[in-house]
């Protein structure tokens, strides 16, 4: 207590989010990011991904080191993590160089789309400079590439988007909802604005021809697997009028983040596998409307098999996982018909449990491997 009056006698202008000791304030934390080179592009990758008018072609990925979410300064949801690849002295000079970084050695006559995360919104001008915006949309109109980039809602007002759009169109607007459901943005995420909100940014984008993708959070914390399933499903039909793209992201436990916490405390198991077919088999209709309109859905497992991410039994994971990301790509639901494994009846079994009883955080154990399943109503 007296150490944290001293601080406030030395500072009016620290935040609660600094008195507390928030994750990214921790000695380890602050070590690691100190030792990041904030010159250099957190990662550069190229996968096959499929352009609006079906067609595939080949997508690189950047992920630039910036000085992270306005939210996450203030509050921040309750499972990310991506403060880690974050530094508070990254401006305009360091972009720049890990822009002209993420470019060497690539050939961009091979490439048809790109992708562009900055660990935030990339319209937020406290975190990206104006300057940097205009250059991440300039680079993708000069190479007649379709961008991706994300941003939460405040940033997506009328102007903003005319003036990204009038440097260049073919462009896809990634906006985190996580749920359709104020009750879980408020309490499970901590998301910092509303469903309406949300809707009136997708409005907004779709009046001027920019493309709405939809992240969905798949088992956020304070759910059960089961709860997850029925309420995500419900969700991709909600969101799918006003989305060009659904991706539904299942949860991979990223450190020192609330539901890190709640995971080490074997409270909380990452989903199966096994739900993640289940949702893209019950949504698959729901993503056609009327006209010809119809959305995508996505579903890339991160750290798939791990215990960290979204797993099965152990041996059936690369399997099943190969099968949602092929049909992330294609839209195929045939790639499931051959999928099983014995591990698939007791997610069916832990699914009528927690359809039965009154398990707010969940039946699933916590690890894989090491144990017996044992029914607990035997």
């Amino acid at each position: 207590m007296q150490k944290r009056n001293t601080l406030l006698k030395k500072s009016s202008s620290l935040r609660l989010h600094d008195l507390i000791k928030a994750p990214e304030n921790s000695e380890s934390s602050i070590a690691a990011r100190a030792t990041m080179n904030p010159r250099q592009p957190v990662t550069v990758y190229r996968s096959p991904e499929r352009l609006p008018n079906g067609h595939f072609t080949e997508a690189l990925t950047i992920v630039l080191h910036t000085k992270g979410c306005h939210w996450w300064w203030s509050s921040g949801c309750t499972f990310c993590g991506y403060y880690n690849d974050t530094r508070d002295d990254i401006g305009a000079d360091e972009l720049e160089a890990q822009w002209a970084a993420a470019f060497d050695e690539v050939d961009m006559s091979e490439i048809g789309m790109l992708k562009v995360y900055t660990s935030g919104s990339l319209f937020e001008d406290r975190e990206i400079p104006p300057s940097f915006q205009d250059k991440v949309l300039k680079t993708a109109s000069e190479n007649d590439l379709h961008l991706i980039v994300e941003s939460r809602t405040e940033q997506l007002t009328d102007e903003k988007i005319f003036h990204a759009t009038s440097i260049h169109s073919d462009l896809c607007v990634a906006i985190g909802l996580e749920a359709h459901d104020d009750e879980v943005l408020q309490f499970h995420i901590n998301k910092g604005f509303t469903v309406k909100s949300w809707k009136d940014a997708a409005v907004r984008l779709r009046t001027a021809g920019v493309r709405v993708k939809t992240y969905l959070m798949f088992k956020p914390p304070f759910m059960s697997e089961y709860d997850s399933l029925s309420h995500c499903i419900k969700w991709v039909g909600q969101v799918s009028q006003y989305s060009d793209e659904i991706s539904v992201n299942p949860m991979n436990i990223q450190r020192g983040t609330i539901i890190d916490r709640i995971h080490r405390s074997k409270s909380y198991r990452p989903p199966w596998l096994w739900s993640l077919v289940r949702l893209i088999k019950e949504s698959h209709p729901k993503l056609n409307h009327s006209g010809n309109f119809s959305s995508r859905l996505i579903v890339h497992p991160t750290a798939a098999g791990k215990t960290r991410g979204a797993h099965n039994c152990g041996s059936c994971d690369f399997q099943v996982a190969s099968a949602i990301e092929t049909y992330s790509i294609d839209g195929c639901l045939d790639i499931f018909e051959e999928l099983d494994c014995n591990c698939r009846q007791r997610w069916m079994e832990e699914l009528a449990i927690e359809s039965s009883l009154p398990i707010p955080l969940g039946f699933s154990l916590t690890r894989r491997g090491g144990f017996r399943y044992r029914n607990p109503l035997t």
